[in-house]
């Protein structure tokens, strides 16, 4: 009998496997949806990924035919090759292809890759949607679309862009600063921008005043005004260089602490007189709802999160159906949500806390692109958090919660407040007028602010405008004062950028797109440009020496309007308005008489590279930064020169001269202890790369070469110097030659058991232990190590091995609590390093965090960014464990993890991987 055929299926293609199955629940039998991983083919990221028949044309190295217009030579990635064939065979039994990427250029980039790897011989559609619910999808399939290529010419030009700009200067870096670092079209101008913000605050001059206050029986506090006539100096009398501003020199008083105090006293018996009284009414308008760029900031600013912890958790809302399109620079809402919203307020608030009239608002972004709803919650009707609550985790509702907020907030009433201000006369025992004033405010009407309930908006922040009402008073009344007070006070350096603040900046600017920011930020702290300290983005001395070079060298590719210029020449090209190739071309080769990337890149000779790595605190002291990082340099005249290393913890605006002096005379880790009576050799103790050790000096042996001429590689037996890591109780300033001696003791032979396996005592990474044959016992301390007989340790092995921890280590720091969930943060000192914790997830501290510098807001953004990789990953094996055998112990039924469950889970984390970092930016 013949075989039945089988019956053709439409195949459809996301993205993701979490979006393949959301979508996959809503369509039919009759549809097969599967996810590509991400992109299918690229530019070749390694040699080993270059055709055979491409290996010795020389443009393939860089991936981009320069000569045939810019034709880029994609490859499939070798990790997506198992995921083409599987594709191509569900092709065979489909009648037709739908591509259900996402609808923006790199959605669209990817529909064609797929198309032009797969060569379909079937119809093909194009599917769009911007939220995944059952009504948005089953319209998208009935409405699809052809391929648009102004988008995918946009796209192509972008990626081929930021080849180009990595492949030509990132090897001028190679030559001129380090080997293995890189520049990139975004990442270079966003590197600079936090180090013009380093270089502001390491110009800074502080400068110090005091002020008054008057603490009145009415329960409210007026602050100095003046003081015969004279402006008492303030916080806006500064620059922000630190210095008082030069228009205010003449006007202000500047007091001092003597001179506060002196006030102080002189008040004493005084009492205010209300002297002018000023009521104005305010209206507060609701923001518009949020774009990817405001999503960020908000949740930096809000919950503590990094860019793209927050993109990945918006990611999974969005795949699951919870919310729109998360990558939008759009503030639009479509009716249908307008709708919903209103219907939520109105609802939930009350028909007078609804604005009149539908809201409209318009974006004020830079080059922003409109073909998106803002990011709202999904559907016609919106589900309110608390509904949501059971399914979402804690971080995905805490997003959502602010998505749902501001969107609702959006179409509700504006917040109306009155404002107070009061000016009092006071006189001194001295007979000097003063004025003082007190501010104060009140919600007559909350309107849209009634939708936060828990969350002070940004222009409440501030003193001036703090929402505390005045109580009622008349011109002329005595306010009696309980106490004056003063305090003094510092101009401030400016803040250093946190990702919310880079974020508002790179957008403010132009520069990149919102859905690019949270991968840009990444790549240069990647790249060890900067590192973070708490939630300030703090750069690297080796970013001082490549934004240096780009700025002298290459000033119009880190230009920030230019780079700007080019996002907006990309959406024309987006438009079908311009050319690819010719945009290129002249970006490639220069126009109008400005030289393009090509000559700037060719001419390595006139680049320093010296003076690009040096910069001067002092005529004899210099900062270098070399192939191991950066380092200060002394130059005596006479004098042999002397070196030391810059802490990787100390931020440059931190390396004043004085700072350097002292780490110039500081011991420099290398000082003689004596000599070995044993070998007759010299003992040193100095600095190594895992910590602190004592070492003995082999004589120096005369270099043996080869035939050749190369050194002749060391023989297996050649002697080797002893050497001992510094206990715990140690440093390389107070360790002794007797401590040096007893350190080159161990390991210690205590004598042999009764299999005659010797017993030994030694030190090891972990602390200190016994060893017998393969047999290992830990110790409580160090001092054992010199102690320890034969009977102690015969006695420890004589009972059964204990897998104890030990007592555990008390909390290094205590953050605060979460004020989520109410549990204690804490920063604790484990077997790998530093971790924060809540007792329920651990977070390891990244570079440049301390515990001393570690805040709530730092450890609840660790904290987040380890749950949501958990999500997309999977527990670690021991998490799971652990879950599994509480539910055993409760009686539940729970399923051992055994080592396939374990490789099954890397191979997931493999694929998550390669689909992760959508946007490529430079």
């Amino acid at each position: 009998m013949a075989k039945e055929k089988a019956a053709l299926i439409k195949l459809v293609i996301v993205e993701s496997p979490a979006k393949a199955r959301k979508i996959g629940g809503y369509l039919g039998d009759d549809y097969v949806v599967e996810a590509s991983v991400g992109h299918i083919r690229d530019l070749p990221q390694r040699a080993a990924d270059i055709p055979k028949e491409y290996k010795k044309i020389a443009w393939a190295k860089e991936g981009v035919d320069i000569e045939n217009d810019f034709a880029p030579l994609y490859v499939i990635n070798p990790d997506k090759k198992a995921k083409v064939a599987e594709l191509k065979e569900l092709m065979k039994n489909a009648e037709e292809l739908i591509l259900a990427t996402d609808e923006d250029r790199e959605g669209e980039a990817i529909a064609w890759h797929l198309v032009e790897t797969l060569q379909p011989k079937i119809p093909i559609k194009r599917m769009v949607f911007n939220e995944i619910t059952k009504e948005a999808i089953l319209e998208a399939v009935s409405n699809t679309r052809d391929l648009d290529y102004h988008l995918i010419d946009a796209q192509e030009t972008r990626r081929v862009l930021d080849r180009l700009f990595g492949y030509r200067l990132s090897p001028v870096l190679w030559k001129k600063v380090m080997p293995r670092i890189s520049a990139g079209r975004v990442q270079s101008v966003a590197t600079r921008l936090i180090v013009e913000k380093e270089r502001e605050r390491m110009a800074f001059i502080s400068s110090a005043w005091w002020d008054l206050a008057a603490v009145t029986a009415l329960g409210f506090n007026a602050r100095l005004l003046e003081v015969d006539g004279k402006k008492v100096a303030a916080t806006s009398d500064f620059g922000a260089d630190g210095a008082v501003k030069e228009k205010s020199l003449a006007n202000i008083l500047l007091l001092d602490e003597a001179g506060a105090r002196g006030l102080v006293e002189s008040l004493k018996s005084s009492s205010l007189t209300v002297k002018s009284m000023e009521e104005s009414p305010r209206t507060e308008r609701p923001k518009p709802p949020f774009t990817t760029s405001t999503m960020q900031q908000d949740a930096g600013s809000r919950l503590g999160w990094g860019a793209q912890i927050t993109m990945r958790i918006a990611q999974r809302l969005y795949e699951n159906g919870y919310i729109t399109y998360m990558r939008t620079d759009s503030v639009n809402l479509s009716q249908q949500a307008i709708d919903a919203a209103r219907k939520a307020a109105k609802a939930l608030y009350g028909a007078d806390h609804v604005a009149d009239s539908p809201r409209a608002y318009t974006g004020k972004t830079k080059n922003a692109q409109e073909a998106h709803e803002a990011i709202r919650p999904a559907g016609e009707t919106f589900k309110t958090p608390g509904e949501l609550a059971p399914e979402l985790s804690r971080d995905e509702f805490a997003l959502y919660d602010l998505i749902w907020k501001r969107t609702v907030a959006s179409q509700m009433a504006d917040a109306k407040k009155m404002q107070m201000r009061v000016d009092f006369d006071a006189t001194t025992n001295d007979h000097k007028a003063t004025i003082f004033r007190a501010n104060g405010s009140v919600i007559t009407f909350p309107g849209f602010l009634a939708a936060y309930d828990d969350i002070v908006s940004d222009e409440n922040k501030d003193e001036e405008s703090a929402d505390k009402r005045l109580p009622a008073m008349t011109l002329g009344q005595s306010v009696k004062v309980d106490e004056y007070t003063c305090e003094g006070h510092e101009t401030k350096p400016p803040a250093r950028y946190t990702e919310p603040t880079l974020v508002k900046k790179l957008e403010e600017l132009g520069i990149g797109r919102p859905s690019t920011f949270a991968s840009i930020i990444q790549t240069i702290q990647d790249r060890g440009y900067v590192y973070k300290r708490g939630r300030a983005l703090v750069p690297t001395f080796l970013a001082f020496s490549v934004t240096g070079l780009l700025e002298t060298h290459f000033t119009k590719l880190v230009d920030y309007e230019f780079t700007a210029s080019m996002e907006e020449d990309l959406d024309k090209i987006a438009g079908g308005e311009a050319s690819r190739s010719d945009w290129l071309r002249d970006f490639f080769y220069g126009v109008d008489g400005q030289p393009g990337l090509n000559e700037l890149s060719a001419d390595l000779g006139v680049i320093d590279a010296r003076a690009t790595n040096t910069m001067n605190l002092s005529p004899e002291i210099e900062i270098r930064v070399g192939r191991y990082g950066a380092y200060l340099q002394q130059n005596l005249p006479g004098e042999e020169r002397k070196l030391a290393n810059i802490p990787e913890s100390l931020a440059p605006d931190e390396l004043t001269l004085a700072k350097a002096i002292e780490l110039l005379e500081a011991p420099s880790g290398e000082r003689e202890l004596g000599i070995d009576p044993a070998t007759n050799l010299p003992i040193i103790a100095k600095s190594g790369r895992f910590g602190p050790y004592i070492t003995e000096v082999l004589p120096e042996v005369p270099v043996e070469l080869t035939a050749s001429g190369k050194k002749k590689k060391k023989k297996a037996d050649a002697p080797k110097a002893k050497t001992a890591s510094l206990l715990s109780t140690m440093t390389l300033d107070t360790v002794t030659y007797e401590d040096a001696l007893r350190l080159l003791s161990l390991p210690r032979t205590l004598g042999t058991n009764a299999a005659g396996d010797d017993i030994t005592v030694q030190n090891g990474r972990y602390g200190p232990y016994l060893k017998a044959g393969v047999d290992s016992r830990t110790l409580t301390s160090e001092e054992q190590l010199f102690t320890m007989t034969l009977d102690e340790a015969l006695e420890i092995y004589s009972k059964p091995k204990e897998r104890r921890r030990g007592v555990a280590k008390p909390p290094v720091k205590e953050l605060g609590i979460d004020p989520t969930t109410q549990k204690p943060l804490i920063v604790k000192d484990g077997r790998f390093g530093m971790y924060v914790t809540d007792g329920e997830t651990n977070a390891t501290l990244r570079r440049g965090d301390t515990a001393e510098g570690m805040t709530l807001e730092r450890g609840l953004e660790l904290l987040a960014g380890r749950r949501a990789w958990e999500a997309e990953n999977g527990p670690s094996p021991k998490k799971s464990r652990k879950k599994a055998a509480a539910k055993a112990k409760k009686g539940d039924t729970a399923p051992t993890l055994t080592k396939n469950v374990v490789k099954k889970a890397g191979a997931k984390k493999a694929a998550k991987k390669a689909a992760t970092g959508k946007a490529n930016n430079a």
